[in-house]
């Protein structure tokens, strides 16, 4: 990856002149690129050994549940442990496990249990990695570049990932589900060399508490914030109808009533939405962060509506990129709220309360969605689902804290 050392209408230098940046970088978006792929060939393997709607949301459910059980851990020890041996290290074990799954199915012994199985290792895995993953931009940038080292980050792993999507579709229709999941594997083996040629300091600060003691330092510093608990469990109520109207209805309403690699395209303009609004970030910084942030979170309510009144893909890939934009420029001023307002030593477990705190409904909602939306009907539950993920981002705004938060300032280098 080749250096940009500035800007030209701003003459800001950019956050990739550092080496340790763009190894992160380049970690981080080729694990996205073989994480897009994964998603759509999961759930058309579960389909293939002719699982049911409900079948495929338990098998979600267990990598979700898998995965906000570890997550506290993972918070902690990227605090206590060097982040960048955990990264590498679960990023070379991601590739084994994902590796073995694609194996199973390849070889046409894979069955659904299976399939959760080994999910759910992943999922363990991927907990571990994540907390220290989304820690280690701080470490690599100077405080300065901060806010534009964040919106890069997110962009570069929104472009991974909307190619991702994309593939993935094309890559499950040309030669099967586990060769699509093969992809994946071999792009966590990519990050794990990327992060073993980072050069940051091996050694945490030592800590005298106990585990335990740690993560109720990291809940105190989640607590001392209203903005950020606030909005945590607006993610929650977000996570727990959105997660099986994507992973469970969007395969079978799109991907079964239009065509496979349907789906596939839909993700990938929802990850060009992200990458759109990535772009819009790097121009656009509002003072009041947050507030700014969560209007056009409202965006996100578009995606399942089209998929509930098109029977045409145009309409969908609209809602699906005007979905992603929102939640994308959300993000990225939630991600430097985080990053300018909490300590660096506490940033690992805070991220991991973020992280179980919004993700901790999503495997009730995966293993509900399948039961509720056959008895209510598909199309009545996506609209369900638009009014609650809309309707929860608006009413974010009358909350003071969210309206109050504002955008540190920045130098010009």
């Amino acid at each position: 990856m080749t250096a940009i050392t500035t800007d030209p209408p701003t003459g800001r230098r950019s956050p990739l002149r550092h080496r340790n940046f763009r190894r992160l970088v380049t970690g981080t978006a080729a694990s996205s690129l073989g994480n897009a792929i994964t998603p759509v060939a999961l759930a058309f393997a579960v389909l293939d050994l002719g699982g049911s709607a409900v079948q495929l949301g338990l098998v979600e459910a267990v990598f979700a549940a898998c995965q906000v059980v570890t997550t506290l851990a993972g918070g902690v020890l990227g605090d206590r442990v060097s982040r960048k041996v955990m990264m590498e290290g679960t990023a070379a074990i991601s590739a084994v496990v994902i590796g073995s799954l694609a194996a199973t199915i390849i070889l046409g012994v894979a069955t659904i249990p299976s399939i959760a199985v080994m999910g759910g290792l992943a999922g363990i895995v991927a907990a571990l990695n994540q907390p220290s993953a989304m820690a280690m931009t701080k470490v690599v940038v100077p405080e300065e570049e901060l806010g534009a080292a964040v919106s890069l980050r997110s962009l570069l792993q929104t472009t991974a990932s909307t190619i991702g999507y994309a593939l993935g579709g094309v890559l499950v229709a040309a030669v099967g589900p586990g060769w699509a999941i093969t992809v994946d594997a071999l792009t966590f083996a990519v990050a794990a060399v990327a992060y073993a040629g980072m050069r940051v300091p091996h050694e945490r600060p030592p800590h005298k508490a106990s585990m335990l003691g740690d993560l109720a330092e990291g809940f105190r510093e989640v607590m001392r914030h209203s903005w950020l608990w606030f909005l945590i469990l607006q993610a929650l109520l977000y996570h727990l109808f959105w997660s099986g109207a994507h992973s469970v209805l969007g395969p079978i309403v799109v991907g079964e009533g239009i065509g496979r690699a349907s789906w596939g395209f839909a993700l990938s303009a929802l990850m060009a939405g992200f990458f759109v609004g990535g772009l819009f970030c790097l121009k656009f910084r509002p003072r009041r962060l947050l507030s700014v942030g969560v209007l056009f979170l409202a965006m996100t309510g578009l995606f399942p509506i089209s998929m509930a009144i098109s029977d045409t893909l145009w309409p969908i890939l609209i809602g699906a990129f005007l979905h992603g934009f929102g939640l994308q420029v959300f993000d990225i001023f939630w991600q430097i709220a985080i990053q300018q307002e909490i300590p660096e030593e506490k940033l690992s477990r805070v991220y991991s309360f973020d992280i179980v705190g919004s993700f901790v409904a999503r495997p009730v909602g995966l293993a509900l969605v399948g039961p509720v939306a056959v008895a209510v009907g598909f199309d009545a539950w996506l609209f369900v689902v638009a009014a609650v993920i809309s309707g929860s981002a608006l009413l974010s705004i009358s909350f003071a804290g969210v309206r109050r938060l504002e955008r540190a300032p920045e130098r010009a280098l």
